[in-house]
């Protein structure tokens, strides 16, 4: 299965990226590299290698949650150019092409 340019731009027009026609040309080839280094992978068995989130060994290392003391929504709102509610309010940015 391989990456046409077709497809490149349909992801970029999603994503609302401009690309040139170098930048399409070099992401399709450069997705298909990616695609037949995947198929190679598939050659080799791992039915005897043990699921692994990490190679290092490591343990979560987040905090434990606590209950803090935080702002009340007037001094969260408190520098916001725009407020509505109890909300930040922003201009809309998401235009239908």
């Amino acid at each position: 299965m391989a990456i046409t340019k077709q497809e490149v731009e349909k992801v970029a027009r999603l994503a609302r990226l401009a690309l040139s026609e170098a930048e399409t040309t070099a992401f399709s080839q450069q997705l298909n590299q990616i695609l037949v280094y995947v198929q190679k992978l598939k050659t080799f068995s791992t039915e005897d290698v043990e699921p692994t989130s990490t190679v290092l060994g490591e343990t979560n290392v987040f905090r434990p949650d606590q209950v803090q003391a935080s702002l009340s929504p007037e001094q969260a709102l408190g520098n916001a150019p725009d407020a509505e509610a109890s909300c930040f309010r922003v201009p809309k940015i998401i235009q239908e092409s």
